[in-house]
C-alpha cells in the first residue's frame, strides 16, 4: 500500500484551439494533423512554437501568440486495490486554464502562482484503459480585460509597465511588458504535473525550525494525513547531518502525536546542531530531515517526505536611532542574523527569462553563484515576477544568500473584491508554506511600489489592496512561520502617512538619479536612507549580446538605431542617457567605445552608491543605513537595462565594482571641490573659467564587516596627470569591527606652485589620489581605492605604458597588470574569436604605479592583448 507519485510525461500533444469543444480533442490526435507531439510539462507555447519551426526567435523578432491553446496527454492510471485513491497535482498552470479528464471538467484555474490538486479516482478509466487529460489555456489578455470591464479600470504604473488590466489577473506582471522587458503573454503547464496513488499519504508537513534569543535551536513538526491513519501506522522522523550521516533525531511517533501543537513533536536541540550563517559570516549549515509514514507491523514505507533544514534567527530590526545623520533621527531598518547585525549588500532579481521553462537548475546556480562571488549577501525577488521554484531557494540556502521575497504585486491599484482576496489568500498560504523551512528566507514583503504609486497619484486610501498588505498577508506569514520570518507591508514603505520617500524610516527606492528629479549620480551619497531596496542606472550589455539581437543587421549597428531602441525599454532613455553620458564622457560615434563608456558610467555610479551608503553603517546607535540592493542583478532577455549581468551572464563593469565595494574590508575616498560660486554641478566636479575651483578636500574611511578589529597601515598616494610629481603619506589605522571608521580628512594633495595651465587656482584638478590598506606585518594589500578628478571628459590622460604578465595555472590563468602612469577603468579582454565567455575575477579596474593588480580568469591559455582605458579606442 505504498503511495506512488509519477510525473505525467510522454504522449503530450499541443495545438491552437479551434472552435470545437476541448472535450472533442480527446480522440482526435490520429485524425487531426494540427496536433504537434511534445509539450511535456514544464512547457510553454512560444518555446514549443519555436522548436517546431513555426516562429522565429522571439527575442530577435517578436511573435505574440495570445490565443487559446490545447495540451493533451494520455496515461494509464487506474489505482490498485491497495491504493484506491488518486490525486492529480498541477504545480503551475500559466494562467487561465480549464482542466478536463476523460471529458469531465475537473478544474478551472486562474492563478499561475498556485498549485492545483484534484482527487480523480472516480474519473479514471477502468482496468488498463487510457485516460485523456486536456488542458485548455485561454487568452490571459482577454481574461484580464473581462475582469476590468466587470470591476472598473484602475491605474497601474506608467505606460511602459503594461496594460492596467493586468492587476486583475494572478499572472506574472512583467508578461504585460516592463521598462526592461518585452510583452510576451506566455501560457502552458510551466511546472510539473504528477499523479499520486495512495491509501494513506502525508498530505502536509509543517516543519518549523526556531532559534530563540539565547541562540538555542529547536524544531517542531506537524503532519496532516489524507486517507485512514489508523493504529497500524507510525511515523519515523530522522534528522541527520549530511556531512557525517550521524542521526541527531531518530524518533517513532504515532500519527496523533504529530497533530499541530503536540508537545511530543517538538525537540530542543541545544548544541546538537550548528547555526546556519549567511555568506562571509560562517557555514551555511543544513541538515537532512526525513519524515516517513510506515506500517508498524511490516515496517514497509507507506509515504515519505524529505527536505533540508537550517537553524538560524533572523530579525528585521526597526528601533529608534541614538544619533542623527543628515536626514535626522528616525529608526533603523536592518537585519540581524543569529544576534549579529549585518549590512545587506545585494541585488534585485527579476525572472531569468520570459520563458520560465528554459531556466534550468544549472542556470539558477550559475546566476546565484555570480551573486555570491560578487560578495553580495541578499537577493530581493521583485513583486512583478514569480515565486521561484524550490531549486532557487535550495541554492540560496546552500550558498548562504538571504532572500527578501515580495508577494507578487507591482506598481498598481490592486483590487480587494472577495473572489480576488480569496484567490490571493490561497496563493499566499501555498507559497509561504512552501518556502518557510528555508533558512535563507529573511522577509516576506507585501508588494512592490503600490503604496508609492498611489501616493504619487493622490491618497493611499485609494488602495483597496491595503486589506491584503496590512491584514491578510501578515496574518498568513505570522500563522505559518510562528514569527520566524519577518513581514514588511511594502517596498518602499515607512514614514508618517506611508511617506515612502522618508529617508529616516523603513526602506526607500532611490530613483532620483536617472529618473525622478534626474540628479547627477555623483549625489548618491546625500540621497540615502535607512535601507535602499532599489536604485540603479542602466547601461548597454556586452557587444556580443548586442550583435545577437542585431542578428546580422549591420545597418542598425549604431548608437540610437531603431533596433537598438527596440532593445531598450527604459522610459525617455535617449534623453536620459545623453544627460548622464555627456556630463562625464566625451561623445563618440564608435559603438564599442560607447558601450564601454556606458558600462564605466554605470560602474562608477553604482560603485559610488555602495561606497557612500556602506559608510553610514557606523556602529551601534549609528547604523544609519542597513543595506542597499541594486536594481537589478539579471535580465530576462537580451536588452539594454539596469542589470549588472546581461541575459547571457556576461558581467558588466558594474558587477565588478559592486564586488569590490562589498568585500569584507574596503577603503573609500570622497573628494569635495569648493568653487568660487555655488551652482548645480556635482560637488566632485572641477570647473574652469568663471566657475573655477578654489580648493578641494578628501575624506578617507575604511569599512570592516568582520566581527574583529583590523589593524592596518593606511597609505595615501597622489599622482599628477600632467607632471612627474607624486606624494605619499602613511599612518596607522584601526578598523573597528562591523562598522565603518573614518581615517583621514584633509586638503587634497596637489603639486606645489601655480597651475601652469592657468585653469584653476587649485592644482588638484589634475591629481589622482589612491589609498590602500596594508597589513602591517606583511604589506599585503587588504583594500584599495582611487579618486580621479572629474568630470572625466575634461581629463588629460597620459599613456600609461600598461604591462601584462600572464601565468597559466591548470585550468585558470592570472594576468598581472603594471602601469607607469595612472590608468582609469582598465578593462581587459582577449584577442581572437575563441575568447567569448571566459570569466574574470575583476575588471574595469583603476591601476596606479607601484601597485600591480592580479586578475584571474578561467582559461588555461590566454592572450590578453585587448584592453581599454577611459576615452580610449580599442587596442
Amino acid at each position: 500500500m505504498s503511495s506512488s507519485t509519477s510525473a505525467l510525461s510522454g504522449n503530450w500533444y499541443w495545438k491552437e484551439a479551434d472552435a470545437s469543444s476541448p472535450t472533442e480533442a480527446e480522440n482526435s490526435v490520429e485524425r487531426d494533423p494540427t496536433w504537434h507531439l511534445g509539450g511535456d510539462p514544464p512547457s510553454e507555447i512560444h518555446v514549443l512554437l519555436h522548436k517546431a519551426g513555426l516562429i522565429s526567435d522571439a527575442y530577435k523578432g517578436f511573435n505574440e501568440h495570445d490565443r487559446d491553446w490545447l495540451f493533451r496527454h494520455e496515461f494509464r492510471g487506474q489505482p490498485r486495490a491497495d491504493n484506491p485513491y488518486s490525486l492529480l497535482t498541477l504545480e503551475g498552470l500559466d494562467t487561465v486554464c480549464d482542466v478536463y479528464l476523460n471529458g469531465i471538467k475537473i478544474l478551472e484555474t486562474d492563478n499561475m502562482f498556485r498549485a492545483y490538486t484534484a482527487r480523480v479516482e472516480t474519473h479514471l478509466q477502468p482496468g488498463d484503459a487510457l485516460n485523456t487529460l486536456v488542458l485548455h489555456f485561454k487568452s490571459a489578455q482577454k481574461a484580464a480585460k473581462a475582469l476590468e470591464a466587470q470591476h472598473g479600470k484602475v491605474r497601474a504604473g506608467s505606460a511602459n509597465l503594461g496594460d492596467p488590466s493586468r492587476v486583475y489577473l494572478r499572472k506574472a506582471q512583467y508578461d504585460w511588458r516592463w521598462d526592461w522587458g518585452p510583452e510576451i503573454m506566455t501560457c502552458g503547464p510551466y511546472r510539473p504535473i504528477t499523479l499520486t496513488t495512495f491509501r494513506t499519504r502525508i498530505a502536509a508537513l509543517d516543519v518549523r525550525t526556531a532559534v530563540d534569543a539565547q541562540l538555542e535551536p529547536s524544531m517542531s513538526i506537524a503532519v496532516d494525513f489524507e486517507g485512514p491513519a489508523d493504529n497500524d501506522l507510525a511515523v519515523n522522523i530522522v534528522l541527520s547531518d549530511p556531512d557525517t550521516s550521524n542521526a541527531i533525531i531518530a524518533a517513532r511517533l504515532s500519527p496523533t502525536d504529530l497533530a499541530h501543537d503536540s508537545p511530543a513533536s517538538r525537540w530542543e536541540l541545544g548544541d546538537k546542531v550548528e547555526l546556519w550563517w549567511p555568506v562571509n559570516y560562517g557555514l551555511a549549515k543544513q541538515y537532512d530531515l526525513r519524515v516517513s509514514l510506515v506500517d508498524s507491523k511490516s515496517g514497509a514505507v507507506v509515504d515519505t517526505r524529505s527536505m533540508r533544514v537550517g537553524f538560524r534567527r533572523i530579525e528585521l530590526v526597526q528601533e529608534p536611532l541614538e544619533s542623527e545623520d543628515r536626514y535626522g533621527t528616525g529608526s533603523t531598518f536592518l537585519f540581524q542574523v543569529n544576534g549579529v547585525r549585518m549590512f545587506m549588500g545585494g541585488s534585485n532579481w527579476i525572472p531569468a527569462d520570459n520563458f520560465l521553462t528554459t531556466v534550468t537548475p544549472d542556470r539558477y546556480r550559475a546566476w546565484l553563484t555570480l551573486l555570491r562571488d560578487g560578495n553580495q549577501n541578499m537577493v530581493r525577488l521583485w513583486g512583478g515576477g514569480v515565486y521561484e521554484p524550490d531549486v532557487f531557494y535550495d541554492i540560496c540556502d546552500e550558498l548562504g544568500i538571504l532572500v527578501w521575497q515580495d508577494f507578487q504585486f507591482a506598481c498598481g491599484v490592486y483590487p480587494a473584491h472577495p473572489e480576488f482576496v480569496e484567490n490571493v489568500r490561497k496563493e499566499a498560504i501555498y507559497n509561504v508554506d512552501r518556502l518557510k523551512h528555508h533558512p535563507c528566507m529573511a522577509v516576506f514583503c507585501g508588494n512592490n511600489e503600490d503604496y508609492q504609486q498611489v501616493l504619487q497619484w493622490g491618497d493611499v486610501s485609494d488602495l483597496p489592496a491595503r486589506l491584503l498588505y496590512e491584514d491578510i498577508l501578515p496574518g498568513i506569514v505570522k500563522d505559518l512561520t510562528g514569527g520566524n520570518i519577518a513581514y514588511h507591508p511594502g517596498s518602499p514603505y515607512g514614514g508618517k502617512g506611508w511617506d515612502t520617500a522618508d529617508p529616516t524610516v523603513g526602506d526607500i527606492h532611490q530613483w532620483d538619479v536617472w529618473a525622478g528629479k534626474e540628479l547627477a549620480w555623483h549625489n548618491y551619497g546625500s540621497m540615502g536612507g535607512r535601507f535602499i531596496s532599489e536604485f540603479g542606472i542602466p547601461a548597454m550589455p556586452d557587444i556580443r549580446t548586442v550583435d545577437y539581437w542585431l542578428d546580422g543587421g549591420s545597418d542598425e549597428r549604431w548608437v540610437g538605431s531603431p533596433l537598438m531602441a527596440q532593445h531598450c525599454r527604459a522610459g525617455s532613455h535617449e534623453r536620459r542617457f545623453a544627460i548622464v553620458m555627456n556630463e562625464s564622457f566625451r561623445p563618440t560615434a564608435d559603438l564599442e567605445t560607447h558601450i564601454y563608456q556606458q558600462q564605466l558610467m554605470q560602474s562608477e555610479a553604482v560603485g559610488l552608491a555602495y561606497r557612500m551608503w556602506r559608510r553610514e553603517w557606523r556602529g551601534t546607535g549609528k547604523q544609519f543605513c542597513g543595506g542597499a540592493l541594486v536594481w537589478q542583478l539579471n535580465d530576462c532577455w537580451p536588452v539594454t537595462s539596469w542589470a549588472l549581468i546581461d541575459y547571457f551572464m556576461r558581467p558588466k563593469l558594474a558587477y565588478y565594482a559592486v564586488a569590490r565595494e562589498l568585500k569584507p574590508v574596503t577603503v573609500g575616498i570622497f573628494r569635495t571641490v569648493t568653487k568660487n560660486r555655488s551652482n548645480d554641478r556635482p560637488a566632485q566636479f572641477y570647473e574652469f573659467g568663471a566657475f573655477r575651483a578654489v580648493s578641494s578636500r578628501i575624506e578617507v574611511w575604511g569599512c570592516n564587516s568582520t566581527l574583529r578589529p583590523v589593524s592596518a597601515t593606511l597609505e595615501v598616494r597622489a599622482f599628477d596627470l600632467r607632471s612627474a610629481w607624486t606624494h605619499t603619506e602613511t599612518r596607522a589605522a584601526l578598523l573597528l569591527p562591523n562598522q565603518s571608521t573614518d581615517l583621514l580628512a584633509s586638503a587634497c594633495p596637489r603639486p606645489p606652485g601655480p597651475d601652469p595651465t592657468g585653469l584653476s587656482p587649485d592644482r588638484a584638478h589634475t591629481v589622482v589620489v589612491a589609498a590602500r590598506l596594508l597589513a602591517p606585518a606583511t604589506g599585503e594589500v587588504l583594500a584599495r581605492c582611487s579618486d580621479w578628478p572629474q568630470p572625466y571628459r575634461h581629463g588629460t590622460y597620459p599613456e600609461p605604458a600598461v604591462s601584462l604578465a600572464v601565468e597559466a595555472n591548470g585550468k585558470t590563468s592570472t594576468v598581472t597588470v603594471r602601469v607607469d602612469r595612472p590608468v582609469k577603468g582598465l578593462t581587459l579582454g582577449l584577442e581572437g574569436k575563441d575568447s567569448a565567455d571566459v570569466s574574470w575575477s575583476d575588471n574595469g579596474i583603476d591601476v596606479v604605479p607601484g601597485d600591480p593588480q592580479t586578475v584571474t580568469l578561467c582559461a588555461a591559455r590566454v592572450e590578453p592583448g585587448l584592453w581599454r582605458q577611459v576615452h580610449d579606442q580599442p587596442r
